[in-house]
C-alpha cells in the first residue's frame, strides 16, 4: 500500500463512493445533517454519463429540497409528455398534486457537476480520480476502509459507514456481494445529442411505437428531451428478460429513430456522443446492505421498469440513507433493505411485471393501439409509468396502484431487493 495523495482524508464518518445524483445527494444531506462526509469518484469532474437527461416532477421535488429549483428553471422546463404511437399523438400534462407540475432536462455533464458542487458546498470533502478497487474488512463483517487506486498509487480511506453509489454496474457493490438477477425485466438503452430547432419545446416526447432495423415493433420506446440550448437528447431503449433476451445494436437503432422523426422535430446534423448502457431495474439485486454499508440509486437497481428513469430514485435514496445514518451508528443490514422495500417494493413489483408483459411477442402491437385511443387511460399510464404516485396520494389512481402492488409482490418468486 503506497502513501495516500496529499489532501485526501485518512478517515471519515461517512464515505460515499460515486458522485452521480444518488451519491452527491447522499453526501449533501449527510454533510447538512452534521456527519463528517467524503465523496469519492473514479472520474474527474465534469464528466459525461449515459442518460436521457430528463428530470421528472418527482426529481424536481427532490432537487427543490436541495435548493436547486431556480437553477433548473434557468435551464429549461416542460409541462408534460407528448406521447406518440399507433397513429395517435396525445399531450399529457404533469398532474401536479403532491409533486411539482413541471419537469426539466439538463445534460448530465453539467447536472452531475453542479450537484456534486452542491454537496461540497454543504461540507462534504471531494476526492476526484480515485477508483474504489477493494475493501478492508473489520470485525463482524463491517467495512473498515475502502481501497482506492489513483494512477499507479493505491491508498485507503477508513470509514464508519459506507454508501455505495457507483452506478448500474456497481463494481464496489460486486465486491460486497451484490448480485443482479435477470429473471425480471431489464433495459438496453442508448442516447445521443443532436441539433434541433425545437430545443425549447415545452413538452418531452416519447414514441411508444419503436421499430427495429427490420421494421418490426420492438418492446421499447424512443424519446426526445429538449435541452433549451439548441440541442435535444434523443434516445431509444428496449426491454428484455432472461427468458426473452434481445439482440439490438443501439447506435443503428437510434439512427433509424432519428431518420424517422427528424423532420417533425427539426433535427439537423449528425448524432453526437452516442452511448449506451445496460440497466438493471425494479430492485432486481440482492445484498443491498451490510453491517455498516448500503447501496443506493442505480447500484441498488432503483430504476423505474416502466420508463427507465433513475435520477428521482437516486436523489430520494441519497436523502433517505443520509437520514438513516444520522439516527446513529446502527446496523444497516436489515434496516436499509427495509427502507427500500417499504418505499419501493410494491411499486417495483407491479411495474416490472407490467413491463415484462411488453416483452411478450405480439402483445404490444395488439394493446398499444387500444391504449393510445384513450386519453384517460394514457393519463393514468403517465401517472403510474412516470413514478408520479407518492405515499401521500389518496386518490383513486393511487389506491389502484398500491392495491396492484400489494397483490403483485405477494406472488413474486423473488421480491425486489431479495
Amino acid at each position: 500500500m503506497t502513501d495516500m495523495p496529499s489532501a485526501v482524508p485518512v478517515q471519515t464518518d461517512v464515505l460515499v463512493v460515486g458522485a452521480g445524483p444518488a451519491g452527491s445527494a447522499a453526501a449533501a444531506w449527510a454533510a447538512q445533517l452534521g456527519l463528517d462526509t467524503v465523496l469519492a469518484d473514479a472520474a474527474v469532474f465534469p464528466r459525461d454519463k449515459t442518460c436521457g437527461d430528463g428530470l421528472t416532477p418527482r426529481a424536481i421535488g427532490e432537487l427543490d429540497k436541495l435548493g436547486l429549483a431556480d437553477w433548473l428553471r434557468a435551464h429549461t422546463t416542460n409541462q408534460g409528455l407528448r406521447a406518440h404511437g399507433f397513429g395517435q399523438t396525445l399531450h399529457l400534462r404533469w398532474p401536479g398534486g403532491n409533486l411539482p407540475d413541471w419537469g426539466s432536462a439538463v445534460a448530465r455533464t453539467e447536472f452531475d457537476d453542479h450537484l456534486r458542487t452542491r454537496a461540497l458546498n454543504s461540507g462534504a470533502v471531494g476526492v476526484d480520480g480515485a477508483r474504489a478497487v477493494d475493501v478492508r474488512r473489520g470485525d463482524r463483517g463491517r467495512i473498515a476502509a475502502v481501497v482506492f487506486r489513483n494512477g499507479a498509487e493505491t491508498f485507503e480511506i477508513a470509514c464508519r459507514r459506507l454508501v455505495v453509489a457507483d452506478g448500474v454496474r456497481s463494481p464496489l457493490g460486486k465486491i460486497l456481494g451484490r448480485e443482479w438477477h435477470r429473471d425480471t425485466v431489464y433495459a438496453i438503452a442508448g442516447r445521443a445529442y443532436i441539433d434541433s430547432s425545437r430545443s425549447d419545446d415545452p413538452w418531452i416526447s416519447s414514441h411508444l411505437e419503436l421499430r427495429d432495423t427490420e421494421g418490426a415493433i420492438m418492446a421499447g420506446y424512443g424519446w426526445v428531451f429538449p435541452l433549451g440550448n439548441g440541442t435535444v437528447n434523443i434516445g431509444a431503449g428496449s426491454l428484455a428478460t432472461a427468458k426473452r433476451p434481445v439482440d439490438v445494436a443501439i447506435k443503428p437503432l437510434i439512427q433509424i429513430y432519428r431518420d424517422t422523426i427528424g423532420a417533425d422535430f427539426g433535427l439537423s446534423g449528425d448524432l453526437r456522443n452516442v452511448a449506451s448502457a445496460l440497466l438493471p431495474m425494479g430492485g432486481a439485486v440482492s445484498n443491498v446492505s451490510g453491517p455498516n454499508w448500503a447501496l443506493i440509486g442505480d447500484a441498488a437497481a432503483c430504476v423505474n421498469p416502466l420508463n427507465g428513469e433513475g435520477i428521482d430514485y437516486g436523489l430520494e435514496t441519497g436523502r433517505m440513507v443520509a437520514e438513516l445514518l444520522s439516527q446513529g451508528d446502527y446496523p444497516l443490514t436489515h434496516s436499509w433493505r427495509s427502507v427500500l422495500e417499504r418505499h419501493y417494493g410494491e411499486t417495483f413489483s407491479i411495474a416490472r411485471r407490467l413491463s415484462g408483459l411488453v416483452t411478450v411477442p405480439r402483445l404490444l402491437p395488439t394493446l398499444g393501439p387500444l391504449g393510445m385511443r384513450s386519453k384517460f387511460l394514457m393519463t393514468l399510464a403517465l401517472r403510474w409509468m412516470g413514478n408520479l404516485v407518492t405515499d401521500e396520494d389518496r386518490d383513486a389512481a393511487a389506491r389502484i396502484w398500491r392495491w396492484a402492488g400489494r397483490r403483485s409482490i405477494a406472488v413474486d418468486a423473488r421480491p425486489p431487493f431479495s
